[in-house]
């Protein structure tokens, strides 16, 4: 099994991913690992990526999910804002993807990002990715105003 857990930027994926990783054992990935340096350059600019950027960063996390499948339960923390972008990423494996979407208002998750430190994404990006942002429907959504452990462990319910 995959688990994805998505959201915009500042919204806590990491955070919840890598305590769902402790949980579970499942091990954990952060889609941000997987973009090219010039998307990264691009994010560092605060210049918005275009769905030609995002192509190619799509598929090396799905090749990547695809293979770990075939042995481990991985956990991906990955923004995927668009309806297309998950489809691209559980394409072929569909029937092993668990989705949780992380849901929070604009006004929290930029509080939560001016105080982050040592990340490249700029708060100036944060309404770019509310615009992109198509809100799934049929998986898991959770509320990010309760404390990380209270979403595990409704993470874990939900999936359970």
């Amino acid at each position: 099994m995959v688990i994805y857990i998505m959201g915009v930027a500042g919204s806590g994926k990491t955070t919840i991913g890598q305590k769902l990783s402790s949980k579970t054992g499942y091990a954990f990935y952060d889609a941000d690992y997987f973009h090219p340096q010039e998307n990264i350059e691009k994010m560092k600019a605060a210049q918005p990526l275009t769905d030609e950027d995002r192509w190619p960063w799509l598929d090396n996390i799905h090749a990547f999910v695809s293979k770990q499948l075939q042995s481990n339960n991985v956990i991906l923390a990955c923004s995927a804002l668009k309806e297309v972008y998950r489809q691209r990423l559980s394409n072929g494996i569909e029937a092993h993807c668990r989705w949780v979407y992380l849901n929070g208002s604009y006004q929290t998750i930029l509080e939560r990002m001016q105080s982050r430190t040592g990340h490249y994404m700029p708060t100036t990006l944060l309404q770019s990715q509310f615009d992109a942002l198509e809100v799934p429907a049929d998986m898991i959504e959770v509320d990010i105003a309760t404390t990380p452990e209270k979403i595990v462990e409704e993470i874990i319910s939900k999936i359970n």
